[in-house]
This record gives C-alpha cells, structure tokens and sequence, in this order.
C-alpha cells in the first residue's frame, strides 16, 4: 500500500488502522532505526543527568535563573529520550499494536509535551539572555529566581495542555474530521495547530538571539572606538561563532520533520516519504543529545563543576587501585612478623 488509504469513520479509529503507518518495511531499515535510537537516546540521558548533577550539587550554580532554565532543558531532554525511544521502536521496530487509541495518544502526548518543553526551554534561556544584554543593568531585578519558577511552571503546563489536546477530544474519531498520514487517530487541524506552535517557539528563539548578536556587535563597535577592541572583538566572533552554531542546530534538526508535516497538511505522501519521515525524527533526539554540549558544558561554572567530578573520580580510582596492594603489604609484614615471633620462640 503507498500511502495509508483511510475512508471510513470506523476503520480509522480502529487499532488496527495502525499497522498502515508501520513504514520501516526491511529488517535493514528497522536495525538502523533501533541503532539510531538506542545511540542517541542512551548519550541523551547520560549528558543531561550529567548536567542537572552539575547544576544541583553546587549551591552557586541551582540559585542562578539561566541555570533553573537549562535544568529544565535537560530534563525535558531526558523525557523526550525515554518516552520517545520506547515508543518510537515499540512501534516501528517490534510493530507492537496492542493497546488502544488511548494509551497511542498519551505516549504521542508525552513525546509532544517533552520535545514542546525542550524548544520551551530554550526559548527562555534565550530570553535569559536577551534580557542580560539588553537591560544588563535591570537584569537581577527583573529575572528573580522566583519569576524563573513561575516561567518554567507555565511553560510545562501550557507545553502539557498542548499536547494532551488529542487525548482530550481533539482527534479525528471523535470530531470525524480528516486523519493525518503521519500519525495514528491525529487530526491535520491539530496538527497544523502544534506545528504554528512549534514555529512560533523557534521563530521567538531565532530572533532573541539575532537580537543578542546585533547587541554585542553595537557594543563590540563601541568598545572598538575607545581603543579596546582586541578583547571585544574576539568576544564578539566567539559569541557569533555560538549562536550560529545554536541557530544552525535547531534548523538542521526541527526542519526535516516540520516540512513534512506541513507537506502531509497539503499533499499525499507516499510511502517513502513516511520512511524518510521516520528516519528524520531521530533528528529531534539529535538535537536533545547535543543541546548538553551547547549550552551547558560549554558553561564556564559547570565546566569547571565538570573537571573538578572527573579529578575526584580519578583520585577515588587511584586510590581502590592502590588499596588491594598496600593490604597485601601489610599482610606480607604480618606474615613476616610472625615467622620471625616462631623463630625466635
């Protein structure tokens, strides 16, 4: 079948409509996919654990707002990873389709609210920014560490109501509206809905930081009149060079995906397409996996909260290493001791 072929009201919302959007078709095809996934998801967890223990376990670093913001980051990165990953191969690697369209819709729920909080995030932490640059001198007054509380409790339950929507009775059984090609009992309005959403968020957060390279470029040209501009200067690419980098991430990742969604609003896709669909996805635990690297390792604090773990952890290892042999030392001497005491005796 070339594209998932859906008429009537009674067959799409029955479960077993699902078995059409199972596209991966070869072995070859679902072994790159569990790779992919396995790969990506495992790294995905292990940064960003690693970055809320680095940001928790130090005093200085939990009490600061940008760093609650990418917390929250990583944590909606560690969700994505898990409920994407189990989902995603449950369904397209084992082709699992026992369970109702209930459960399909919370497990699609849980993967929207947890990509939807990641893209949030990162919409703060480049306001965080934004408003450091732009109103330095306003900064602590205006982002307290309570209004950062209070930004990121909105952001999880607008991101969470979002995403619940289809569970709740946005879906095309219940409003027997049009399905879309790419996802089990969704609706196209809903769908074009979260990717207006979605476009949104990344367009705010394109825009934030051209506004934060535009600043440093004015003040980089300021500093450059009073004879400072070696240093600003410098600052002023390697700010360049980050958030190129940041933009460059987020539209290799999202694009693939958002295109064909918005192609599957307008058009039919076929079946290859679905397969390429399929493989784009993981882009979007790509970029949850590198986001650790660009904006929180790259940190100064929690690069030095990072060097400072793996010293301790080297000294902790040299010193089980070193333990068994100084045991066998002292039961060498007792050994020793002893012989000497029957000598003697």
């Amino acid at each position: 079948m070339d594209v998932c072929k859906i008429h009537e009201n009674a067959s799409k919302c029955s479960t077993s409509t699902m078995e059409c959007f199972m596209v991966l078709s070869t072995q070859a095809q679902k072994i790159s996919i569990a790779t992919l996934c396995g790969l990506f998801g495992t790294l995905c967890v292990f940064e960003n654990a690693l970055v809320l223990y680095l940001i928790f376990s130090s005093p200085g670093t939990r009490r600061k707002p940008s760093y609650l913001f990418i917390s929250s980051l990583a944590l909606a990165d560690i969700l994505a990873s898990i409920i994407f990953v189990c989902s995603f191969v449950n369904f397209h690697v084992f082709n699992e389709t026992n369970f109702s369209k209930e459960i399909y819709l919370l497990q699609l729920g849980g993967v929207n609210t947890s990509f939807s909080a990641s893209l949030s995030s990162l919409l703060l932490t480049a306001l965080d920014r934004y408003i450091s640059i732009s109103r330095p001198s306003e900064y602590k007054v205006l982002m307290t560490w309570k209004r950062a509380w209070v930004a990121l409790g909105v952001l999880w339950v607008t991101c969470a109501t979002v995403a619940s929507l289809p569970l709740l009775g946005w879906n095309c059984c219940t409003l027997n509206s049009t399905c879309s090609e790419l996802f089990p009992f969704v609706d196209d309005n809903y769908l074009s809905s979260w990717i207006c959403f979605v476009m949104v968020l990344l367009g705010c957060i394109v825009y934030a930081y051209a506004h934060v390279l535009w600043k440093a470029h004015q003040h980089a040209a300021y500093m450059e009149k009073h004879q400072k501009q070696n240093a600003r200067m410098r600052m002023d690419v390697m700010l360049a060079k980050t958030l190129v980098m940041v933009l460059a991430v987020l539209v290799l990742c999202w694009s693939p995906v958002l295109v064909l969604m918005i192609y599957s609003i307008f058009g039919r896709l076929s079946n290859h397409l679905r397969k390429v669909f399929a493989f784009c996805s993981t882009l979007c635990l790509l970029n949850s996996m590198v986001n650790p690297i660009i904006y929180a390792l790259r940190s100064k604090e929690l690069y030095s909260s990072l060097r400072m773990l793996f010293a301790r952890f080297r000294r902790q290892l040299k010193a089980s290493e070193e333990s068994p042999e100084e045991d066998s030392a002292h039961k060498s001497s007792v050994i020793e001791t002893v012989c000497e005491d029957t000598r003697v005796t």
